[in-house]
């Protein structure tokens, strides 16, 4: 189902076309008209088939469309981890580039800058707080968040939640939220105590159960055990049949990664080009254009590019750095191996790393070869994943200082009713 089609504010059908976001994902086809409509809703969707969109647009729309002004939280997102917190709140950031919604994400382990800023919003309000359970607390028993006017209650990874021992937490935040809202929870799993949270919370709720998608038959997947200095050294060795691999796709996690692979490569002798933020539309487009071509060999770029470039005949497609979820992994992996096409994906795993790709196999319920580098290369790391224990989450829900957060943009506008809200 493309974007279009939904009845969305036309500014977030504008970031989504700069995004390179066209169609919908099946979570996303079901959940937007049933939240739109006002109803509660528990959707059993599993990290990576694209939930966090399937909710931010929506809640966005309404906020958009809200038609009394007043003061206070709108919409309130729970979410376990500070990681998810952030990344959420990066999401909506992009979603609202051509909109005035606002948002803040709060969790611990910052400064008293930090803290400051999260009172400001939290008292004089703002349009979306993405919050931690434990330090959500901490600012309530302070007495001073204004919840009156909430319209929306996210739960986003319940089950985890749940997992980590925040069933009470969970129910004293809602216990100072008002019986007039909407509620829509989302879980991968659903045991018997998270029915008993819905129960509790949700009322009549709607419900929706999504798969995520599974990487194409046609795509050769393996993964590459490299330190960071590893990685230019590793293209090169991948790439040595220049002619054999005509069209290559690298993925980097962020924009200075991007530029950075690129110029290495260029120096290398290498014909490539990047695409970011940084570089004009048209020089953009004359990039893609060259790589359309046939003239450039790789294309690098972030994950933009994963859903954004249509392009056949693509050879190999490289994750320079580990994709944040399944979804961006099969999304990624997606650009080569096209029309029933045979193509090959590699993943680089640094050893900072190897548990974020342990959790993509996890979730896809497959295993991919794991290679070392060639031995002119050095020595690679062991594949030891260390995953992250429930517990440990829960000592470090507020955890370090993160990279990336934005600062409160000011003070929010809201409304104290709307058409499309169904409330509890």
């Amino acid at each position: 189902m493309n974007f279009n089609d939904f009845p969305l504010d036309h500014n977030i059908l504008d970031g989504l076309e700069a995004m390179g976001f066209r169609n919908g994902t099946p979570i996303q086809a079901q959940a937007i008209p049933i939240i739109l409509e006002g109803h509660d809703m528990i959707a059993c969707a599993q990290t990576g088939t694209g939930k966090t969109a399937a909710y931010l647009l929506p809640i966005m729309h309404n906020i958009l469309e809200r038609e009394e002004i007043v003061e206070g939280i709108n919409t309130l997102i729970i979410a376990p981890t500070r990681e998810l917190a952030r990344q959420i709140d990066q999401q909506l950031e992009g979603f609202a580039y051509f909109t005035d919604v606002t948002s803040i994400p709060i969790y611990g382990g910052g400064d008293g800058v930090d803290f400051v800023k999260q009172k400001k919003a939290l008292v004089k309000g703002t349009d979306v707080i993405i919050a931690t359970p434990g330090k959500l607390i901490a600012h309530l028993n302070m007495g001073y968040v204004n919840v009156d006017n909430l319209q929306h209650l996210i739960l986003d990874e319940a089950d985890k939640m749940l997992d980590m021992g925040f069933y009470d937490d969970i129910m004293r935040i809602v216990s100072y939220l008002p019986k007039e809202r909407q509620t829509l929870l989302f879980s991968a799993t659903m045991p018997d105590k998270m029915r008993k949270l819905a129960k509790g919370i949700l009322n009549n709720p709607e419900q929706i159960n999504i798969a995520v998608s599974k990487p194409a038959e046609g795509v050769t997947q393996a993964a590459y055990m490299v330190h960071e200095d590893q990685k230019i050294a590793l293209v090169k060795h991948l790439l040595a049949d220049k002619e054999a691999l005509s069209s290559v796709i690298i993925f980097c996690s962020t924009k200075r990664a991007t530029k950075e692979a690129a110029q290495q490569l260029k120096k290398e002798g290498f014909k490539a080009g990047a695409i970011h933020s940084d570089l004009e539309q048209d020089v953009r487009e004359e990039i893609l254009r060259q790589f359309k071509a046939k003239n450039l060999q790789i294309l690098i770029g972030t994950d933009v590019l994963s859903r954004g470039i249509d392009v056949k005949g693509i050879n190999l497609v490289i994750n320079y750095d580990i994709p944040p979820d399944a979804e961006v992994y099969v999304h990624r992996i997606g650009r080569t191996a096209r029309a029933d096409a045979e193509g090959m994906a590699f993943t680089f795993i640094s050893d900072r790393d190897q548990y974020k790709f342990k959790r993509i196999e996890d979730f896809l319920e497959t295993e991919v070869e794991k290679r070392n580098v060639p031995e002119s290369i050095g020595k690679s790391p062991k594949w030891r994943p260390k995953m992250r224990s429930a517990n440990s989450y829960k000592r470090n829900y507020g955890g370090k200082k993160g990279s990336g957060k934005k600062s409160y943009k000011g003070k929010g506008k809201y409304s104290k009713s709307s058409s499309n809200s169904k409330k509890k």
